[in-house]
Parts: structure tokens; C-alpha cells; sequence
């Protein structure tokens, strides 16, 4: 497992998107930070990709993870997504997966990108 530098850390737990799990939107036990893109394989440490999941959702993730895929997927930029399309075409991915779920909806606040 790759390390989360601090500065993105401590971003994460000030958001308060992370306060609550991505996929029921509860809080009510320990929420876990999954890394959701592995790419070259290293987990992604970029905050559109890096999901809050309740510890009971992460400890099964692989029943979640077309849905955890979706939400990241509508969380990032198409510029994001080109970066890592090299295999994978995931904006194509994200069109498929909004024809099955929906839009995923846009947050107001922005993306700290500064130390990226």
C-alpha cells in the first residue's frame, strides 16, 4: 500500500465530503479512505479518486466496486481521466457506467489540486 502524503491527508479529513461513506451516505462507524484507481500498479494518490467508505463497505469492497468506479469516475475531469486512459478508456467507462446509474452528482466546492 502506497503511503497518502500528509498535506493530502489532512485535506481529506477537513473535506467534508469525507465525513460520510460515498455509497450510503451514513457515518455511523470508522470511515476508511480507499483508494479506488490503482494505475501502473500504484494506488493514485489524487483526491477525486480516493473514496470515503464505511469500514464494513470497504472490508467487501469487490461487491462495490462498479459503484465506487462510477462515483470516481463523475468526480473527475476529463483532463484527469486522460492522464490515466492509456488502457482503459474511462471516460467511455464513465458514459456506460451514467447509463446505468446516472450522474453522479457535482460537488460545489473545488478539488484541492495545489500540491498536485
Amino acid at each position: 500500500m502506497r503511503k497518502m502524503p500528509k498535506w493530502l491527508k489532512e485535506d481529506l479529513e477537513n473535506d467534508s465530503y469525507y465525513k460520510k461513506c460515498c455509497i450510503t451516505g451514513m457515518s455511523d462507524e470508522k470511515i476508511d479512505f480507499h483508494h479506488n484507481l490503482i494505475f501502473a500498479g500504484k494506488q493514485i494518490n489524487e483526491k477525486w479518486c480516493i473514496l470515503p467508505l464505511l469500514q464494513s463497505i470497504h472490508r467487501e469492497i469487490v461487491k462495490y466496486k462498479e459503484k465506487c468506479n462510477w462515483i470516481m469516475l463523475n468526480r473527475a475531469t476529463n483532463k484527469d481521466l486522460e492522464k490515466y486512459s492509456k488502457v482503459v478508456d474511462y471516460k467511455r467507462e464513465r458514459e456506460r457506467l451514467n447509463k446505468i446509474y446516472g450522474v453522479y452528482p457535482k460537488r460545489k466546492s473545488k478539488i484541492n489540486t495545489t500540491h498536485i
